[in-house]
């Protein structure tokens, strides 16, 4: 494997059941590159994800991450994986029953038995990289609003300096303007570690922000990808319906039309 690639997925399919998801999904991510995975519902980005982490596991094909097969890893080889990960989910999925700051450091203390004070201090630290002060940290997450829990979410996912960085349609239930300050952090935050990003998201306005390079599935394929400029010019009619929001081209939806 390339040393340029962090991510690397060849012919990688899926199904469940009858329903087939992924049908050869080949995908490059380049070391220290954002690349953001663009598609609409139930497209295949989300299962595409989850198999990546290997929280699904897939039919067939390759996933190395470094060089390092994921398919058919060992549990121990999967936990040591994602402790090179950082996430933030859609919703930011925060627990309600711990503190803003114990929510931050729980990868540390659960995950690499940092010791509490050490892990606060860190978790202090991240929530100030990401406009939040320290009375926060105090707080439980039902006292936040949408766009403060996303900060939350993102002080969690750089928590542990991670190598890769996933983010999961990382602006829904935003208002356009916290969107655009998520998408500021994003980038800010991926460029001050260093780190490769993986994003999936329908939302042109933060793909077109955080991305290096621009991906799109349709039908469980990647049928177009290039670089995040090219992507108003990608002569693909399927990425041209889908970045202007248009009813009428090839993207077929599954509702009943008038």
């Amino acid at each position: 494997m390339s040393e340029d690639l962090h991510i690397k997925m060849r012919d990688v399919r899926k199904a469940f059941g009858a329903k087939h998801v992924l049908n050869g999904i080949n995908l490059d991510v380049p070391r220290g590159q954002s690349v953001v995975i663009i598609g609409g519902s139930g497209s295949g980005k989300s299962v595409m994800l989850k198999c990546i982490l290997g929280i699904l596991r897939a039919d067939s094909g390759s996933i190395q991450v470094n060089g390092r097969e994921v398919i058919g890893q060992s549990t121990s080889d999967q936990s040591e994986m994602l402790q090179h990960f950082g996430m933030l989910f859609q919703g930011a999925a925060l627990f309600d029953s711990l503190t803003v700051w114990e929510n931050v450091s729980f990868g540390l203390i659960q995950g690499k038995n940092m010791p509490r004070g050490e892990a606060k201090d860190i978790a202090m630290a991240k929530l100030a990289q990401v406009g939040l002060g320290s009375e926060v940290g105090e707080l439980s997450p039902a006292e936040l609003s949408g766009g403060m829990q996303k900060r939350v979410g993102l002080a969690r996912a750089i928590a542990a300096d991670p190598d890769v960085i996933f983010f999961d349609e990382p602006t829904t239930g935003l208002d356009p303007i916290m969107a655009d300050v998520i998408n500021d952090l994003i980038v800010k935050c991926v460029k001050d570690l260093g780190a490769t990003a993986v994003s999936i998201t329908h939302d042109m306005a933060s793909a077109r922000k955080i991305a290096d390079k621009i991906a799109m599935i349709y039908k469980g394929e990647i049928i177009w990808e290039g670089d995040a400029i090219e992507v108003d010019a990608s002569g693909n009619a399927h990425v041209d319906q889908f970045i202007h929001g248009r009813a009428d081209g090839p993207i077929e939806m599954d509702v009943l039309k008038p």
